[in-house]
């Protein structure tokens, strides 16, 4: 089972999340299910489509969508999402903590205690992402 998804979000009555289509083996499948899904997808089974206007957001692989029924006007956005993490199952994979990571730079010897504090403290907040939930919240 792959780790992409494609979701859409919109708001009726309260924010929702739904999924598309569950367990892409690769982003391009997903990416390939997501723009087929832009021309497709529904919020509800009650939509009577009138019209729909589709658009890319700039400089990313998501989309606004908005949909006019006989009575409603909705607006959803649909994007592809990567499992990264899932504590129910520790064979999950954990590659968007380890691609991208840069070995840390080597401090020089003659580097000053404060430089290589500052340069450490910066590195802990740019380090992977940062969409975990704290604990005891």
């Amino acid at each position: 089972m792959g780790n992409w998804v494609v979701v859409v979000q919109y708001y009726s009555d309260t924010y929702r999340t739904e999924f598309i289509r569950r367990g892409l083996e690769t982003e391009e499948q997903a990416l390939e299910e997501l723009r087929a899904a832009v021309h497709t997808y529904l919020p509800s089974k009650h939509v009577v489509e009138q019209w729909r206007q589709v658009y890319r957001l700039a400089g990313q692989e998501s989309y606004l969508v908005v949909i006019k029924g006989r009575l409603t006007k909705w607006e959803c956005s649909l994007r592809v999402a990567e499992l990264i993490s899932d504590t129910t199952d520790p064979s999950a994979p954990e590659r968007a903590r380890t691609e991208g990571v840069v070995a840390e730079d080597a401090v020089p010897e003659d580097a000053a205690p404060e430089d290589s504090a500052a340069e450490d403290s910066a590195a802990e907040v740019s380090d992977g992402p940062q969409d975990r939930i704290p604990p005891g919240y």
